[in-house]
């Protein structure tokens, strides 16, 4: 690699960062229609996905988070219920974790789809008669069918289980699996309903089959995809890059030389990073950003916990699986950007019955004018409250924030 001629102070790298992500941009003055949503996606590459929804569901937060209130039947429109007048611009596949990507994306994923042709953790590289066999059941029924759960596939086919469940995902069917292991190998595409159930139908059917037949050779599909990281990311390491799209070690750092090669990345040093870094030629510095948000878990600034410490200095980790005593600041936490830095973290909870958003814990990170932050934050939770169609917000006795938050929310 080129040693770096220029080195970037971190206050730099996080505006660059910030522009990157859209926290620059002004927010619409009217309704969010599919214009911004597809200004939002151009930017991102990929939203991930979650079935968490205590306060929100995952996927939904990145609009609210730099758009402000919008309809979410904007998002479900792009990418569920596809229409001759309004088509498709989302797709769910595997790019980060389970996420929403472009369409005209999926034969970026030829290759991906084709390592997990048996299975997104299979290293084998072939499976048994049975299983062809249960494969070709599962297509017939699909295309006879349409979007079908792996429930309903199960009766059609005569393979419904007896007995209890423990769930969908602990207690997989062998139809259910089988659906799983050909939505990874591209065979199926997924729909979600209105309970966010997976449905699967025939991949061409989905993405269209001018997508499906299109093949992008590895290198330039993981060039293009290792192109996007950087767009989306504006400065980052080998390993922000990298994880973006979960692509392999060897095939990034293989791009990455290419890429350097070709000038479509600049090797940067930036002050207190330990690794090299390389800015996307079209990223812009703002001189100042302004933005505030509530960024989910899985928000794209905050998803790879590396990038989020080298960034702004935050330490933070999902505690979902943690036992409840031994959580510091709750179960699902919101970080919150506050102008150029991650100022508080608070836990959410959307109370629908009692229509409370709740802040179950409220933490404030070091060095912040508490003041100044906990009004931000009760104007942005106020507002995350309304669109989630919330009449309140109210506080919980936890966090050293939480007295100050309760103070302003007054």
């Amino acid at each position: 690699m080129t040693p770096p001629d220029r080195t970037l102070g971190l206050a730099a790298a996080r505006r660059i960062a910030l522009g990157a992500q859209g926290f620059a941009d002004r927010p619409p003055a009217g309704d969010v229609t599919r214009r911004h949503l597809r200004r939002v996606v151009d930017r991102l590459g990929v939203i991930q996905m979650d079935s968490v929804n205590v306060a929100v569901r995952a996927h939904y937060m990145p609009l609210f988070s730099r758009l402000g209130p919008y309809a979410t039947s904007v998002l479900d429109d792009a990418a569920w219920r596809s229409t001759a007048r309004q088509p498709r611009i989302l797709t769910e596949y595997w790019a980060h974790e389970a996420a929403l990507i472009d369409v005209d994306d999926w034969p970026l994923f030829g290759w991906r789809m084709a390592d997990y042709r048996f299975g997104r953790y299979s290293r084998t590289t072939s499976e048994s008669p049975a299983q062809t066999r249960l494969r070709a059941e599962v297509r017939a029924a699909v295309a006879d069918l349409g979007p079908s759960t792996g429930g309903m596939l199960e009766e059609a086919l005569g393979r419904r289980r007896e007995g209890p469940r423990r769930g969908t995902w602990w207690d997989r069917s062998e139809v259910k699996y089988t659906c799983e292991v050909m939505l990874a190998a591209g065979e199926l595409a997924a729909v979600r309903d209105d309970t966010f159930a997976r449905h699967y139908d025939l991949a061409e059917r989905v993405v269209g089959e001018e997508r499906v037949v299109r093949h992008v050779p590895r290198d330039e599909a993981v060039d293009t995809l290792m192109r996007r990281a950087a767009g989306a990311l504006g400065v980052a390491t080998e390993t922000d890059l990298r994880d973006y799209y979960r692509l392999p070690v060897t095939d990034a750092r293989q791009s990455l030389a290419r890429l350097v090669e070709a000038g479509d990345l600049v090797p940067v040093g930036v002050r207190g990073w330990d690794a090299p870094a390389y800015l996307h030629p079209a990223a812009r510095m703002p001189r100042r950003v302004t933005a505030s948000a509530l960024l989910a878990p899985f928000d794209p600034l905050v998803f790879f916990r590396p990038r989020l410490a080298r960034l702004f200095g935050m330490d933070y980790r999902i505690e979902i699986y943690v036992p409840e005593h031994k959580r510091v600041h709750g179960y699902y936490v919101f970080p919150y950007l506050w102008d150029e830095t991650i100022g508080a973290r608070v836990d959410l909870k959307h109370d629908r019955a009692a229509r409370v958003l709740r802040v179950q814990s409220a933490h404030a990170e070091e060095g912040v004018d508490r003041g100044a932050l906990s009004a931000s934050l009760a104007v942005d939770l106020r507002t995350m409250a309304g669109w989630l169609g919330a009449d309140d917000v109210a506080v919980a006795d936890r966090g050293d924030l939480a007295g100050e938050l309760t103070h302003a929310l007054r």
